[in-house]
């Protein structure tokens, strides 16, 4: 299955922000893929948390809400819970993350991804909700320069 492919990727201090992708400000992205969106999480994130060494994640089938928490994230660090940055329905999980968390910290854009969604309302209208490529570089920024 193909995962998509990152445009172009822009630097924000040391922190990678992916063009074409839609970003929450709980720092998931979400890239549409035909008709359905993948969802992973952002590298200012990963970085910030370094290491991550133990995910919890949700199982296909089971159904995630705009701004509710649908799974966890262990780091050497601390623990964050992932938010989602859209509604609908799981049809399928990065199950390679369970044995090796790391590929989120390796390749967050990419092979790092996390969950595979069918929107269950408009996802135009849920996007407009959320950050696209431009305010999420600004907001990067904003972030970056806050510490």
């Amino acid at each position: 299955m193909s995962i998509g492919t990152v445009k172009d990727l822009v630097k924000v201090d040391d922190y990678e922000v992916a063009e074409g992708l839609f970003y929450h400000k709980e720092h998931l992205w979400v890239r549409k893929d035909d008709g359905k969106v993948r969802i992973g999480m952002t590298d200012f994130a990963l970085k910030k948390l370094r290491e991550i060494v133990w995910v919890e994640l949700p199982s296909a089938g089971d159904d995630i809400t705009q701004n509710q928490s649908f799974g966890t994230l262990e780091s050497v660090k601390a623990t964050q819970d992932l938010v989602a940055p859209i509604s609908g329905t799981i049809g399928k999980v990065n199950d390679k993350l369970t044995s090796k968390p790391r590929l989120l910290n390796e390749d967050p854009y990419g092979e790092g991804w996390i969950i595979v969604v069918e929107p269950t309302t408009k996802i135009d209208v849920e996007l407009k909700e959320i950050m696209n490529f431009e305010a999420a570089v600004k907001w990067h920024k904003e972030l970056t320069e806050g510490g």
